[in-house]
Formats: C-alpha cells, sequence, structure tokens
C-alpha cells in the first residue's frame, strides 16, 4: 500500500510518501511544499493545489493521510490553514483518492504508543519506523510521515481491518 500523509499549512504543507506491506515501512519520497509570504492568499491556495496535484500525480498513493485541523487560541491561523486543508481535500477529491484524517493525539498513540509525547519523540520514531539517518527536514515533513505511518497502524493489523469493515 502506498501512503502519501499530509501536514496541511499555507506556507509550508509537509508531505511523505511511504509504502507498507502490513509488517514494514519504507520511505518512496518525503518534501514539502512551500508558498512565499506577501503573495495574494488566492495565489498561494491555488499553487498549493496544483504543486499537491502534480505530487499525487507522480506517486499515484493508494489513500492520502492528513491531519484533522483543531483549533487553538489563533483562529484566523486556523482559518487560513482550513482553506488550504481544502483545496488539498479537493486535489485528492478530483483525483478518486480516498483521504484519512486524523487528530495529533492518535498520531502521537500510533507512532510513540502515547496520546501525549512529545514532538521531539515522534520525530525520533519516524526516524527509527523508517530507517532514516536523520530526522527530515522541516518538521511539517516529518508530521507528514508520521501521520502516513499512523494510518499504516490503522490499517495494517486485524483490528484497523475490522473497523474499516475489511475481510480478515
Amino acid at each position: 500500500m502506498v501512503i502519501f500523509g499530509i501536514d496541511p499549512g499555507y506556507a509550508i504543507v509537509g508531505y511523505g510518501v511511504i509504502t507498507y506491506d502490513g509488517v514494514r515501512f519504507s520511505t518512496v519520497g518525503y518534501g514539502a511544499v512551500t508558498t512565499e509570504a506577501g503573495v495574494n492568499f488566492s495565489k498561494r491556495l491555488n499553487d498549493i493545489f496544483t504543486d499537491i496535484s502534480s505530487l499525487l500525480e507522480k506517486y499515484k498513493p493508494d489513500c492520502v493521510s492528513i491531519e484533522k485541523l483543531y483549533f487553538n487560541t489563533n483562529t484566523t491561523t486556523a482559518i487560513d490553514v482550513a482553506q488550504a486543508r481544502g483545496v488539498i481535500l479537493l486535489a485528492c477529491e478530483r483525483m478518486g483518492i480516498p483521504v484519512f484524517q486524523y487528530t495529533p493525539l492518535q498520531v502521537k498513540q500510533s507512532i510513540t504508543g502515547y496520546g501525549r509525547a512529545e514532538k521531539r519523540q515522534v520525530m525520533e520514531m519516524v526516524k527509527s519506523f523508517l530507517s532514516l539517518q536523520k530526522i527530515p527536514k522541516p518538521d511539517d515533513t516529518a508530521d507528514a510521515l508520521a501521520l502516513a505511518i499512523c494510518h499504516g497502524h490503522s490499517t495494517g493489523n486485524l483490528f484497523g481491518k475490522l473497523q474499516k469493515g475489511g475481510k480478515v
């Protein structure tokens, strides 16, 4: 299974592409889509849509794993991230790729076994799961890989298959 993880944003959209065979994870590619500050926001959204669409075409994933949004104190930023997330979801929908959403708590639980793990712990585990020499940068990229691993864990085991209505 090829899983495309996305950490949504409007300045930086982290992405990570992995394969998972039910036992092992392998890295296919990762990086970040960036947009320039000071550019018209509509243009930034268009650039995100175009770049993510190109990456989805390049990697041809079986599914996309994306972070669910949560609102903290800065609602303006959250609204802008939600708009960026919307164009990402549109790109996935147009290509017919199923999307699965996970909260930061679910990702941390899946990666470290502890839902309140520190960011550094998650990044170290991503490095370990994927046998990488160093933690991917920027942080958004490591987060995207964590989202992809989380989805692999949720679908690659007996419990995940039963939850999704799959056959055992």
